[in-house]
């Protein structure tokens, strides 16, 4: 008796262990090479080691821009504990005015114009902004949010990813 009790607990542990893994939904972040402002490259490899926010926008999106400030808001908060935010111009949006955007914005992240679209295709044919990705430190992403992200929620996330090892 007591052997199949012992059995059929750790059945049920396993079972649940499962769960939560599958419900966690962490898949790996898709391979891209990000060109930023100033010229230089970024890939999703250098993504790792860091809790990262890829938030793809356009400059013509009000939700975009009305959601900025708290994007910036939330990179000051956590940045010098690991975070890092990553804004994704999509392809349609003129680079002269993603430029004037992010120096009038003073943007203190770092800023790429997907010129192309390859970028956006990768993550899952991103169409919609904002669309915003939350990867953890082994590179994978771990929430997508369509529209502005509730922030409350965002932070408390961010926080359980940064205490991760």
């Amino acid at each position: 008796m007591k052997k199949a009790l012992y059995v059929a607990a750790t059945a049920i542990a396993m079972a649940v262990g499962v769960g939560v893994y599958l419900q966690s939904g962490a898949t790996a972040a898709p391979q891209s090479k990000f060109v930023l402002l100033d010229g230089s490259q970024k890939t999703t490899t250098d993504l790792k080691g860091k809790v990262t926010l890829v938030n793809f926008w356009a400059t013509s999106c009000v939700t975009c821009v009305g959601e900025m400030p708290k994007v910036i808001a939330t990179y000051d908060k956590y940045k010098d504990k690991g975070y890092d935010t990553l804004a994704v111009a999509m392809s349609y949006d003129p680079p002269s005015y993603v430029v004037n955007f992010a120096e009038t914005r003073k943007l203190p992240f770092k800023v790429a114009i997907d010129n192309t679209g390859a970028v956006a295709k990768a993550w899952g044919d991103v169409q919609l902004t904002p669309t915003t990705y939350l990867v953890n430190k082994r590179g994978e992403i771990v929430k997508r949010y369509v529209g502005e992200p509730d922030f409350a929620e965002l932070h408390q996330l961010i926080e359980k990813l940064l205490a991760e090892a």
